[in-house]
């Protein structure tokens, strides 16, 4: 129901703009090129998580970005997910070739905790992913979503952590779903083609417990990695993820 909520107050309340407040309308062209009028970069936070796979991001998380982020993620404006998700299959392209490689792209949203997701009413994170695999599909690239990864184990607040103590928090947090090892065991689940998918990257943690994740269930398999393994996409980072980029 509350997802129904949001669907009918974007229709009868007044609009805004997420990054900016501008009246009539829910995303400017202003706040709407700071999300899409750059080419996705790739970035790495500093200090760098062990495994954590090469990262590819649309824009700094940084006033009307990170406004436009928050306003999808924790007041419901679901309107915005068109935008998000056309940021972040930018930063796929980006990640993979504009032929996407051998094989389907396999998009792996990072799983959100069961009682943020309900508290929220939706899965943010899984919602761009789609919209994401949409756009790749409208422009000829085989993708598709899935939702391999669950956690196994409760983990604390990430706000207020720094990078050494988030690594520790999530260590050993994720695991495949039991769709995703019988896909590893009957080799459907092409490494090369898996990309992980999240809204935002700060430490680099998460992302780098989800790689693991999936490493470790190819490794449990025999499935041999593709390309050294998986890659990743994000709308936005933090902007020091993007000032030590080299590339």
């Amino acid at each position: 129901m509350r997802n129904v909520w949001h669907e009918l107050s974007g229709l009868l309340l007044p609009v805004a703009c997420a990054g900016c407040g501008r009246p009539r309308t829910e995303l400017c062209a202003a706040c709407g090129s700071a999300l899409l009028g750059a080419p996705a970069r790739r970035v790495r936070p500093s200090p760098r998580p062990p495994g954590l796979p090469a990262v590819y991001a649309a824009a700094p998380y940084e006033n009307a970005v990170r406004a436009v982020l928050l306003a999808h993620k924790e007041r419901g404006a679901l309107g915005l997910a068109g935008a998000l998700g056309r940021a972040l299959a930018g930063c796929v392209r980006a990640g993979t070739g504009q032929s996407g490689g051998v094989g389907p792209l396999l998009l792996v949203p990072v799983p959100s905790a069961r009682s943020s997701t309900a508290a929220r009413g939706h899965d943010p994170v899984r919602r761009i992913a789609a919209t994401a695999a949409r756009e790749l599909r409208r422009r000829g690239l085989p993708a598709q979503v899935l939702p391999l990864l669950r956690h196994r184990r409760a983990v604390a607040d990430q706000s207020g952590l720094g990078a050494r103590q988030r690594r520790a928090n999530l260590a050993g947090a994720l695991e495949l779903t039991a769709g995703g090892r019988r896909l590893v065991r009957h080799g459907l689940l092409r490494h090369g083609g898996v990309i992980l998918v999240d809204d935002l990257l700060t430490t680099g943690s998460t992302l780098a417990e989800a790689a693991r994740a999936v490493r470790e269930a190819c490794r449990t398999a025999r499935e041999p990695l593709v390309h050294g393994g998986c890659r990743a996409a994000v709308v936005a980072a933090s902007p020091s993820a993007f000032e030590i980029n080299r590339n």
